[in-house]
């Protein structure tokens, strides 16, 4: 589906999203570190848990309206919503606001996610969806790969100019939206917030009630908490802690090391794929889970900037050779009249790893960084041993 024939709504959401990621990932690598300075290691540690929770709430809520109200009023409120927010942070001199405005920024980003993706499937056809949402994720990694670079500089030296640049960006945008755009919800029966929520709830108790699917879950849990170090723990020890042994600052070496991370994934993620395919999802699971914990507790030993780069490759393969997969596993396993519940509640071992991740951030305000990057690497442990423990009983199960 080439570009010249896209639909007007896409064409200006490409822009206007592709735009506003290359400034999220100017700011969002370095928010951990951030609250670290203003508020302590241990109190950050603690609120930067909650965010994943309205993360959550968000997504519930946005996914209903977007199915009740439509997707443009839905992108709508979440894009101006976030203008605003964002100019709050800028001009905030209380770092207690910032952190309500962090917060509301990411609940409201929830909120307009469900309406954008529904939005691309009205408009697309079938055969030419992957191609689309592929162009989007594209888009999306180019931001990842030059945000941390320039926001390693921008965030800590010029972080007013910054977030009235997202402010900005983000008003304009809406402006576009709503001048350029138009409805596109299918007719469908009304949905409300409270049956999203009753259906979720009930999806979420079936789970429960499954007890290899619940240990896949935990499993799922010990392993991601490594893979979101790098928006955690790592930039909190880099910029606060490991001593400077480059003639650049730690902070633009961080931005680098997200850069790289990022043009890993754009580069890597198909041919990973490709080369995995034919291995069993027990070998994928405990390799990927292990090279993300060993990736980084390596980077403990050094901060030396070509050590770091060879680190983090190797926790970045831990990622990309999960990353296919999760979904596979969850629809082979899953029965067929409940595979849509399973699916949706595949997501929970990502809210609770998110919830739980920031715990190394409140462990460094008690332990030596060693002791910390040691923690990861026992959760790494800990999840392998998990997913050891599922496929045994998988097979048990089978024979």
């Amino acid at each position: 589906m080439e570009s010249y024939r896209w639909d007007l709504n896409l064409k200006v959401r490409l822009f206007g999203e592709g735009l506003f990621n290359l400034l999220f990932w100017m700011y969002f690598p370095f928010i951990t570190v951030y609250f670290s300075q203003t508020l302590g290691v241990e109190l950050a540690g603690l609120l930067m848990a909650v965010p994943p929770l309205f993360l959550l709430i968000g997504s519930l809520i946005g996914g209903s309206l977007a199915d009740e109200i439509g997707r443009r009023p839905v992108m709508l409120v979440g894009t101006f919503a976030q203008g605003v927010l964002f100019l709050a942070f800028a001009v905030s001199t209380n770092a207690y606001v910032d952190y309500v405005t962090y917060i509301g920024i990411g609940f409201m980003g929830a909120i307009y996610k469900p309406a954008s993706s529904a939005m691309v499937a009205d408009l697309v056809p079938t055969e030419h969806l992957r191609d689309v949402f592929a162009t989007f994720m594209a888009s999306n990694n180019i931001g990842a790969v030059l945000g941390p670079i320039l926001g390693a500089v921008l965030f800590f030296e010029h972080r007013q100019a910054l977030l009235l640049g997202c402010a900005f960006v983000l008003f304009g945008y809406g402006v576009l939206l709503a001048a350029l755009t138009r409805e596109t919800r299918p007719g469908s029966p009304e949905k409300t917030v409270a049956k999203t929520f009753r259906t979720q709830g009930r999806s979420y108790a079936t789970i429960l009630r499954d007890p290899l699917f619940r240990l896949y879950l935990i499993a799922g849990v010990f392993a991601l908490i490594p893979i979101m170090q790098l928006d955690v723990y790592v930039p909190v020890y880099l910029i606060e802690q490991a001593p400077a042994t480059f003639d650049v600052s730690n902070t633009v070496l961080f931005g680098w090391l997200v850069a790289y991370n990022g043009l890993l994934f754009v580069v890597f993620i198909i041919p990973v794929t490709r080369v995995f395919r034919a291995w069993d999802e027990r070998r994928v699971f405990q390799l990927s889970t292990f090279l993300a914990g060993f990736g980084t507790f390596l980077v403990a030993f050094s901060s030396n900037i070509w050590y770091l780069l060879v680190v983090t490759t190797v926790f970045t393969f831990g990622e990309l050779i999960r990353s296919p997969v999760s979904q596979s596993f969850v629809s082979r396993y899953a029965p067929a009249e409940s595979r849509g519940q399973y699916l949706a509640a595949d997501t929970l071992q990502n809210t609770i790893g998110k919830f739980l991740a920031p715990v190394t951030v409140l462990a460094s305000g008690f332990v030596s960084p060693l002791a910390v990057f040691t923690l990861i690497l026992l959760s790494a442990l800990v999840g392998m041993g998990l997913y050891a423990k599922l496929f045994h009983q998988l097979a048990q199960q089978d024979g």
